[in-house]
């Protein structure tokens, strides 16, 4: 049995004064939260133009039900892409030592090898409330063997806007990309990558931070906030067990689309094989005080 998720705070890793100026005045309210535990399953794989396969059930600890349903979403659910027949893909839900050092359920998700454009991300899709604000928090654990390849990349989260990469919006009227990556360089020393894009080739921000440890073999708290905005009043933020990869403050959005749909997890990237572990996941509507200094 794990600890509830919200009495395991530490005010040493999660206070952020710096970030006080960004809470508002209306408390924050928790949309969703689960650590897997319970009935939490598998449902049955939907194999027809795409493939996914659906995590559905009620978390006994937290009460809140799968799939994920933020922001008027439907049918949300780990996105099966290039598996060569699920030999070069694993998802499972597994029993293991959590980040508390007790015994946990957590989404173990596996890459063997590329066939294609591989990968499998939990994507929370067909959001109707697309300019909103979220605050999303997780524990990861990556393998450390493909964080030392050289000059690679591995993604970890995303959102993108409706029109992005879409070859019939005309030119400068399309989407935007807001993701997350660990990279390594030359040396194979992994590192922060944080962006914005209006396709994967035209970076419009970029933030690299090679100041905090990517984190390899263990758990860290991963943390996302987006004030989504086409103005100078957006704001991107990304911390590492509570210290700031990036904090970029600007458009979050482009041409005013709203968001189309989330990649919560990620596993892709070109260095293989790849494993990881993702638990005690917590989505919210605004920055939560329970995390940030109130202001």
């Amino acid at each position: 049995m794990k600890t509830p998720i919200l009495t395991v705070l530490t005010g040493a890793v999660l206070a952020l004064s710096a970030c006080s100026d960004s809470v508002e005045s209306a408390p924050a309210r928790l949309l969703f939260s689960s650590g897997f535990e319970g009935n939490v399953r598998f449902g049955p794989r939907i194999e027809d133009e795409s493939y996914y396969e659906p995590i559905i059930g009620t978390d006994s600890e937290t009460g809140f039900t799968w799939p994920i349903t933020v922001l008027g979403a439907s049918e949300s659910a780990l996105h099966i892409i290039d598996h060569d027949n699920y030999r070069a893909l694993k998802n499972q839900i597994q029993t293991v030592t959590g980040h508390d050092g007790g015994q946990t359920r957590a989404l173990y998700n596996a890459q063997s090898y590329a066939f294609e454009n591989t990968q499998s991300p939990y994507e929370i899709l067909n959001i109707t409330e697309g300019r909103s604000d979220l605050y999303v928090r997780y524990w990861m654990k990556m393998d450390a063997g493909s964080l030392h390849a050289i000059d690679s990349w591995r993604a970890i989260f995303e959102y993108k806007t409706r029109g992005y990469t879409d070859e019939d919006v005309p030119a400068g009227q399309g989407g935007f990309r807001l993701i997350a990556f660990v990279y390594t360089d030359e040396q194979g020393n992994p590192y922060w990558h944080w962006q914005g894009d209006a396709d994967p080739q035209n970076p419009i921000w970029e933030i690299d931070n090679t100041d905090i440890p990517v984190p390899e073999n263990e758990w860290f708290l991963t943390e996302f906030y987006w004030h989504w905005s086409d103005g100078s009043d957006g704001r991107a933020l990304w911390r590492i067990n509570g210290q700031v990869v990036g904090d970029h403050r600007g458009p979050t959005t482009r041409n005013h689309k709203p968001i189309d749909f989330i990649i919560l997890t990620q596993i892709y990237g070109d260095a293989n094989p790849k494993f990881q572990w993702i638990d005690d996941i917590e989505i919210w509507d605004g920055l939560p005080a329970q995390y940030f200094d109130a202001p």
